[in-house]
């Protein structure tokens, strides 16, 4: 019965055999996608996911009977982005394809250079933000939301954030290739430990400032290059977070292994 991909839907909370799926979601699954009652989605309420048949659409809501409880992937690897602001289309898509690939907060960063208009205009953005991550990562079939945080001064969230893994991607001669980085790592890493915490520190147009480079390195973070070529930052984030699955996600080693 569960064998089928089916599309994912987030809920509050599950209750009793029960769950309900309302606002946004809601609205697309009844009236964009037609959904009837006994049609088979899965819901995932952040912790686990479950085959859930509907059972009544209103306008507002869609409710669910819970039917199975499906296997979710034990998780090796936490990600935290910092994600300097750019202009807002690159920011968006980049929190789309951060989503895809697995990251599990986002912390945009007020650099230096980044455009103080668009550093102004973050509120006004947060919500539709927010519903970006809701979307990609019920497109991605993950099991919860990547968190959100507040837009923060690159100093101050290097210096909040603690992990195993500290990358800041750098376009300096001095950097060292993140394939080294990672590699040296994930060689460290043994079964039954807790999920290895990764931080990855992406800037904005024209790089980080001098200032910046000292904090980061202040709070321990290693400069990382991804290569000779220049990145925009959507591109970087995509070449960053997918190193990163190839060298601390067990199923990326286990493909690897594979033969062809």
């Amino acid at each position: 019965m569960s064998g089928q991909l089916r599309r994912r839907f987030f809920v509050d909370a599950f209750a009793g055999g029960t769950a309900c799926l309302a606002g946004d979601a809601a609205h697309h699954l009844g009236r964009v996608l037609r959904a009837e009652p006994g049609q088979l989605y899965e819901l995932s309420d952040g912790n686990c996911v479950f085959l859930a048949r509907v059972e009544r659409v209103s306008g507002a809501s869609v409710d669910f009977s819970l039917l199975e409880k499906l296997p979710a992937p034990a998780v090796s690897i936490e990600i935290v982005l910092l994600l300097a602001i750019v202009k807002f289309d690159r920011f968006e898509w980049a929190l789309e394809k951060a989503t895809e690939l697995g990251v599990n907060a986002i912390v945009p960063l007020a650099a230096e250079r980044s455009e103080k208009a668009l550093v102004s205009a973050t509120r006004k953005r947060a919500g539709r933000w927010r519903k970006i991550l809701l979307e990609s990562a019920q497109q991605a079939r993950c099991l919860r939301l990547p968190s959100l945080r507040d837009v923060m001064r690159p100093a101050v969230a290097f210096g909040e954030c603690a992990a195993s893994v500290k990358a800041l991607l750098s376009e300096r001669r001095s950097a060292v290739p993140v394939r080294a980085i990672f590699s040296e790592a994930a060689s460290k890493m043994t079964e039954g430990k807790p999920p290895q915490r990764i931080i990855l520190a992406i800037g904005p147009e024209g790089g980080w400032t001098e200032e910046e480079f000292e904090a980061a390195s202040a709070a321990g973070f290693r400069e990382a290059s991804l290569g000779q070529n220049i990145l925009r930052t959507e591109t970087a984030v995509i070449a960053g977070l997918a190193a990163a699955h190839l060298y601390f996600d067990p199923l990326a080693e286990d493909a690897k292994r594979s033969p062809s």
